[in-house]
């Protein structure tokens, strides 16, 4: 995996983007003790993954955006906790891309804390 901070930072403006253009796959896996509405954390965790694009983009910024984004990255794991745990009954290829996203989690982390690092 490249520890291009560019990289890193077009991976959370794809997925930024995603969470407004396709709001209800995303809202599936907003975890159900959360206060609010499912659709409002959507939003905001698009919201938080473009505003991280953006500060892991410039220089100047990149170093604190890239521990935000190691930090977020964990905070957002129990929703991948949960896709896993809703698509236990669903047919192999769907179960594998559901589990198959908790491992990727850590090499994700681990490329953000390393921006960080080098910045």
């Amino acid at each position: 995996m490249s520890r291009s901070p560019l990289a890193l930072a077009a991976l959370l403006a794809t997925a930024g983007a995603a969470h407004f253009a396709r709001p209800r796959v995303f809202d599936g896996i907003v975890p159900r003790g959360l206060p609010g509405s499912a659709r409002a954390w959507t939003y905001a965790s698009g919201a938080a993954e473009l505003a991280l694009a953006a500060g892991l983009a410039a220089p100047r910024t990149r170093r604190t955006a890239a521990l935000a984004t190691a930090a977020f990255l964990v905070g957002v794991f129990p929703a991948n906790v949960k896709m896993a745990r809703d698509w236990s009954r669903r047919p192999a290829p769907m179960k594998a891309v559901a589990y198959g996203r908790l491992p990727l989690q850590v090499p994700l982390v681990l490329w953000a804390r390393d921006v960080a690092r080098k910045s």
